[in-house]
């Protein structure tokens, strides 16, 4: 379906503005298209993230710095997120041993289980693109990142 179709506009000012509006508007249909998967096994997509970078590190450990460093939601509150999954017995959060002020926070087995059980649903996000060839996926990423890479320019 087109984008006009989509979100009921005939008609954009240009070229980028109608990117503009599509970026965005895929952007909320992955987004909720990962909710309603991450809500099956009754995490979030921010929890989600915060277990791959612990898993990532595992099995070592990561701090609040560093979990909040790598999140794709730069918005989201590391700590509460933690303490969230401590809850839930899939991390384990303890001071820091030369640091007592640092927070050392460890991926559970159970925290790992989840992730594997998980797998064939996040497969399953990632099939949104599976239409897309291995050439204009590539292009897609560059373009992306072309995008991010892009200095604001400065208003007056």
């Amino acid at each position: 379906m087109s984008l006009e179709s989509e979100v009921h506009q005939k008609e954009f000012r240009n070229e980028y503005h109608k990117a503009f509006v599509n970026i965005i508007h895929t952007h909320n249909y992955i987004v909720s298209r990962a909710n309603s998967a991450y809500k099956k096994f009754d995490i979030t997509r921010q929890q989600y993230n915060v277990l791959r970078i612990l898993k990532g590190q595992y099995p070592g450990y990561a701090s609040i710095f560093l979990i909040r460093e790598r999140m794709l939601d730069k918005m989201s509150d590391a700590s509460r997120i933690v303490e969230r999954l401590r809850l839930k017995g899939l991390v384990i959060r303890e001071f820091g041993v030369r640091d007592k002020r640092s927070v050392e926070v460890t991926i559970t087995d159970k925290g790992l289980k989840l992730l594997e059980d998980m797998q064939a649903e996040v497969h399953q996000l990632e099939s949104l693109l599976r239409h897309i060839d291995t050439q204009e996926i590539s292009q897609l990423n560059d373009l992306l990142d072309k995008i991010r890479a892009e200095k604001p320019h400065a208003t007056k």
